[in-house]
C-alpha cells in the first residue's frame, strides 16, 4: 500500500458518504443532495474530489442514495475530473457504518472514508502515516472546537489510542475538545464488526465495539479549515470564510481588485460598484447603478439588473434579479426569478421558485 502523497499517484480508494438527506439545509435540499450544494460557485462535493486528487487520490467510491441520480449524472466515470468513480447505491438509508458495509464490494484492504457534507481542506499524507505507524483497525481524524458539548468528545490517550466516546459532555466533564472529523483510515476487517442490511452507525455503534474487543481506534488531530454544513448558518459561514481567506479553497475567475473575483465571459456594467470580498461566476451580467457587496457569491449565468443591490447573498447559478430589487442575507437555490423593486432580508428560497412583489 503506497503511503505517499503529493503529485504521485496513491494506491487508496476514498469513499465519499453522500447519502444523507440534509434536512437541516432545506428548503435548500429539497431535490438535491446535501454535499452537491455549491461552494465557491461549484458542487462542495466536486471541490471535495479535486482537493483529494490533488493529493495523489484517483480511486473514488460514492455512497448515494438521496437523489442518486444527481450525482452520478454530474460525475459519471470521473473522467471529466481525471479520476475514476464508481457508486455503492443504498437500497434503504443505512447510516454511516451501513453505508460503508453497502459498499465492501468496491473498497480494498485499506481505504480512507470521508463524510461528504464537513467543509475541510485537511492533508491526507499526516492522517495516513499516523495510522501505518500506529498499526490500528481505525484511525479517526479529529478536529479541535471551542465549545464540545454539542458534540460527541473523544477520550484518548497520550499515544493517540481511543479509550471512549462521551456524548455532549457538560464543558467541565469534557474528557478533551476533540471531536470526530468526519475522516477516517479504516483497514478491511473493520467490516467484519458492521452488520448488514440495516442502519448502522460508524460513531455509536461501530467504533465502541472496536474499542471493546481491542481492536486499536486511534486518533489524530487534522490540519486545516473544517466546517460542518449542516445548516444555513454554516453553510453562509463557509462562504465569508471563503471571501476571507480563512478557508483557503481556490477561487475561479480572476481577481479584479483586492477581494473582488470574476469569472470568464462575465459582464459589469461601468458605473456597478463592486464591494469587497465579492465572488462572481462566468457568464454573469449585472446592470447599470447595481452595488454588489459587500459578502456577495453570484452564481454562473446569473442576469442581475439594473439598481440592484446584493450583500450577505450567496446566489447559485442562472438566477435572474430584475430592476431594483434589494437582498440582503439571502441564500436562492438555482434558476430563481426575483421581480422588480422586490427587498428581501435573511430569505432563503429553493431552486426554480419565483418570487414577485404584491
Amino acid at each position: 500500500m503506497a503511503g505517499k502523497y503529493g503529485k504521485e499517484e496513491v494506491l487508496l480508494k476514498a469513499l465519499l458518504l453522500a447519502g444523507g438527506l440534509g434536512t437541516r439545509m432545506r428548503p435548500l435540499t429539497e431535490s438535491m443532495p446535501k454535499p452537491m450544494a455549491p461552494v465557491g460557485n461549484r458542487p462542495w462535493l466536486e471541490q471535495l474530489v479535486l482537493h483529494l486528487k490533488s493529493q495523489g487520490i484517483r480511486e473514488f467510491v460514492m455512497a448515494v442514495k438521496y437523489f442518486p441520480d444527481r450525482i452520478q449524472k454530474h460525475f459519471g466515470d470521473g473522467s471529466r475530473l481525471g479520476v475514476r468513480i464508481r457508486y455503492a447505491v443504498e437500497p434503504i438509508l443505512l447510516g454511516t457504518a451501513g453505508a460503508i458495509k453497502n459498499a465492501e464490494p468496491l473498497l480494498g484492504d485499506r481505504f480512507l472514508v470521508l463524510n461528504a457534507d464537513i467543509i475541510q481542506d485537511a492533508p491526507i499524507e499526516p492522517l495516513l502515516k499516523f495510522h501505518e505507524t500506529h498499526g490500528g483497525a481505525a484511525t479517526i481524524g479529529l478536529v479541535a472546537v471551542d465549545d464540545p458539548t454539542s458534540y460527541g468528545v473523544v477520550d484518548l490517550d497520550a499515544n493517540g489510542r481511543i479509550h471512549r466516546f462521551v456524548e455532549k459532555p457538560a464543558k467541565h466533564e469534557a474528557p478533551s475538545n476533540l471531536v470526530n472529523a468526519g475522516i477516517y483510515i479504516l483497514e478491511k476487517e473493520v467490516l467484519r464488526h458492521i452488520p448488514p442490511g440495516r442502519e448502522v452507525s460508524i460513531e455509536r455503534e461501530t467504533f465502541p465495539r472496536l474499542i471493546a474487543i481491542g481492536a486499536g481506534v486511534y486518533g489524530k488531530a487534522i490540519e486545516g479549515y473544517w466546517m460542518d454544513m449542516g445548516t444555513r448558518d454554516r453553510y453562509r459561514k463557509v462562504h465569508w470564510d471563503l471571501l476571507d481567506r480563512t478557508f483557503r479553497l481556490p477561487l475561479q475567475g480572476k481577481e479584479w481588485k483586492k477581494g473582488v473575483w470574476v469569472g470568464e465571459h462575465t459582464v459589469v456594467s461601468s458605473d456597478v460598484s463592486l464591494v469587497p470580498p465579492v465572488l462572481i461566476g462566468d457568464r454573469v451580467r449585472i446592470g447599470e447603478g447595481s452595488v454588489i457587496g459587500p459578502y456577495a457569491v453570484i452564481g454562473d449565468g446569473c442576469e442581475i439588473g439594473r439598481g440592484v443591490r446584493v450583500t450577505e447573498t450567496i446566489m447559485w447559478n442562472d438566477c435572474r434579479v430584475s430592476d431594483d430589487a434589494h437582498l440582503n442575507g439571502c441564500i436562492f437555490g438555482a434558476s430563481l426569478r426575483i421581480g422588480p423593486r422586490h427587498f428581501l432580508y435573511d430569505a432563503v428560497v429553493s431552486r426554480g421558485a419565483e418570487v414577485r412583489p404584491e
